[in-house]
């Protein structure tokens, strides 16, 4: 069955086509992201704003002929943290399936975590039984999910998403130290407040999914242009994401946007995700990550369309 998945996030509005057969991805046929940059604003308003909606709207219109040129069997859009949370987040929804025809799912944090560990673990052995980390670090919220083989045992949704702690901390260009160790602090506090430190403790590895993970591991690389095979497995290890996090908020946005392996329209959020990034792998005691381009697109591809 050929699948064609658009997950529409608070930063980024991605496609999958893929074919899937026996409850795996056997081909995947087109994977674009495009930074739409949704949830703008949410955090202070409530809503969605219209020019946020209608950067949506342009890139779906895009989607939409590689979506038809493929002849796709079932077509449908997941939605995260901005749609969730915005008061006008079903109206969205409705209107994206009616224009689009694509059947919206607004995701409640559980099955937004068991997509996310389904795509991140695709491709391990089941049988598999090292409790493992899943981070997702999005535009609204990150999501948290550990478990072993395919099943998720804990899951836990926190508002530390990229934009949102953006807008709340950092306001100088570049930032200050004073406001990089505010945000540090309050995704310290609220990711600790999330996880008991048992399920902290008994973490052996980690996967990181999503922009900023699959951003970093681009950036360590200098990768120009963006390779997903060199992206996809690469180990990220803590030291040298602290590296990067100083390189990155030392310069300014104009010349963070230049930085290769940096999708420009990534540069004014990467800071913040690489502060999440750190204080995960601090509070969880980890030295490493693998970084993986399997993530809640192929989650909601295997597990939305049986």
């Amino acid at each position: 069955m050929r699948v064609a998945v658009v997950d529409i996030g608070t930063n980024s509005t991605r496609l999958l086509i893929a074919d899937v057969e026996d409850g795996r991805v056997v081909n995947e046929l087109v994977r674009r992201s495009t930074v739409t940059r949704l949830g703008a604003g949410v955090d202070a308003d409530g809503r969605l704003g219209d020019e946020a909606k209608q950067r949506v709207y342009s890139t779906l219109d895009d989607y939409q002929e590689l979506i038809r040129e493929h002849g796709v069997d079932r077509a449908l859009a997941v939605l995260t943290s901005a749609a969730r949370d915005a008061a006008n987040g079903q109206e969205f929804a409705s209107t994206v399936e009616q224009r689009y025809h694509l059947a919206p799912h607004i995701l409640p944090g559980e099955e937004e975590a068991r997509l996310t560990f389904l795509g991140a673990t695709s491709e391990r052995d089941p049988a598999d039984t090292t409790p493992t980390l899943v981070i997702d670090i999005g535009g609204g919220s990150t999501e948290l999910v550990i478990g072993a083989g395919r099943e998720a045992t804990f899951h836990v949704s926190t508002q530390t998403g990229v934009v949102r702690q953006t807008e709340r901390h950092l306001h100088s260009d570049p930032p200050g130290e004073d406001e990089l160790e505010r945000l540090a602090q309050d995704a310290r506090s609220i990711i600790a407040e999330s996880v008991p430190v048992q399920q902290r403790s008994a973490v052996r590895h980690a996967i990181a999914v999503a922009g900023t993970a699959t951003s970093l591991a681009a950036i360590a690389q200098e990768l120009e242009p963006y390779d997903p095979e060199k992206v996809h497995g690469y180990v990220l290890s803590r030291d040298e994401c602290g590296r990067l996090l100083k390189r990155l908020a030392s310069l300014p946005l104009e010349r963070r946007r230049k930085v290769p392996g940096l999708d420009p329209a990534r540069a004014p959020t990467i800071v913040a995700g690489a502060v999440i990034l750190s204080e995960v792998l601090n509070l969880f005691g980890l030295e490493q990550v693998e970084v993986s381009e399997h993530d809640i697109l192929r989650g909601a591809a295997l597990g939305l369309t049986g």
